[in-house]
């Protein structure tokens, strides 16, 4: 009698494929492996996901390539997150900014690890283990110090002046990387023929508080771009031609022209061709008992019923 082969059991696999620098998954000095971690977003106030090198040296930012109808083969198994994840640096005061903004509003200079607290994210409170952190406060807020104890308190300007520096030093990355900047590469559905000597300060400017603007809130944003005597521009609709316009989405383009008017008599009256000597000689020809090409692609006639 033959017998039934067994499957394997389904065994869920947490496998994931991660593209990762070296200091991220260092492990070698410290006790604790590198974690995954769901935080607070700094921009959205929503769950994203993050992760701390080992002993929670170095904060992570976790993003995601996604595919659909992909997979990825791990070992002699079948990955079914196909997401390819990339981990990179992040300073963690823009995920400690939102909370000492919102401590601020009392006024009073408080402990640190009494600010940094979240009941729907306790684990932000590891945040304040990363090596930038402690040392990094004094940029956006004012501190006093009693004894032994530090306390803290909110400082708008401090934070104007610290997110100005990161803007500036975005924008010397741009520079000397020659990456296009400008309002119009703002949207990918607009082409812009414009030379990188052509871009201004201003230019690099707004693009670099765009870049930075992906890590605070809208209202910070908003602050600033007036800090940075910056004014707010309107959107590339308003402002661009529709000539400009560029469909790159994955569907097919729409026409933009009426092809139809290639269907109308006009185009349809054209002079006739001079036949040649052998389309003369066979239309002379006897053509009994013929059928043109036309009518082997007619519809047929049904027979009436007598």
């Amino acid at each position: 009698m033959a017998t039934k082969k067994k499957r394997t059991p389904n065994v869920h696999n947490n496998s994931r494929m991660v593209v990762a620098a070296d200091s991220a998954i260092h492990t070698e000095k410290h006790d604790s492996d590198p974690a995954f971690l769901r935080l607070r977003n700094p921009t959205t106030d929503a769950t994203s996901l993050y992760m701390l090198s080992g002993g929670d040296v170095q904060l992570f930012e976790v993003k995601a390539f996604e595919e659909d109808f992909h997979s990825w083969f791990v070992g002699q198994t079948v990955q079914r997150d196909g997401r390819l994840l990339f981990v990179t640096p992040l300073d963690p005061l823009y995920l400690i900014l939102p909370y000492l903004i919102k401590s601020g509003k009392e006024g009073k200079f408080q402990p640190v690890d009494q600010v940094v607290m979240d009941d729907e994210f306790p684990a932000c409170s590891r945040l304040l283990s990363c090596t930038r952190s402690l040392a990094s406060l004094h940029h956006i807020t004012e501190e006093k110090k009693v004894g032994t104890q530090r306390f803290h308190r909110y400082s708008q300007d401090k934070t104007m002046n610290w997110l100005k520096k990161k803007v500036e030093r975005t924008v010397s990355v741009l520079k000397a990387r020659n990456i296009s900047v400008g309002e119009r590469v703002k949207s990918t559905t607009y082409i812009t023929m414009k030379s990188e000597l052509d871009y201004h300060d201003e230019d690099y400017l707004r693009y670099a508080h765009g870049l930075v603007s992906e890590y605070l809130s809208q209202d910070l944003s908003q602050d600033l771009l007036t800090h940075l005597q910056l004014t707010e521009l309107k959107s590339p609709k308003e402002t661009e031609p529709p000539t400009k316009k560029r469909k790159l989405s994955d569907k097919p383009v729409e026409a933009e022209e009426d092809y139809t008017k290639f269907n109308s008599a006009e185009f349809a009256r054209k002079p006739p061709k001079k036949m040649t000597a052998a389309q003369k000689s066979l239309a002379k020809g006897d053509k009994t008992g013929m059928k043109t090409m036309s009518s082997f692609f007619s519809p047929k006639v049904k027979a009436e019923k007598k």
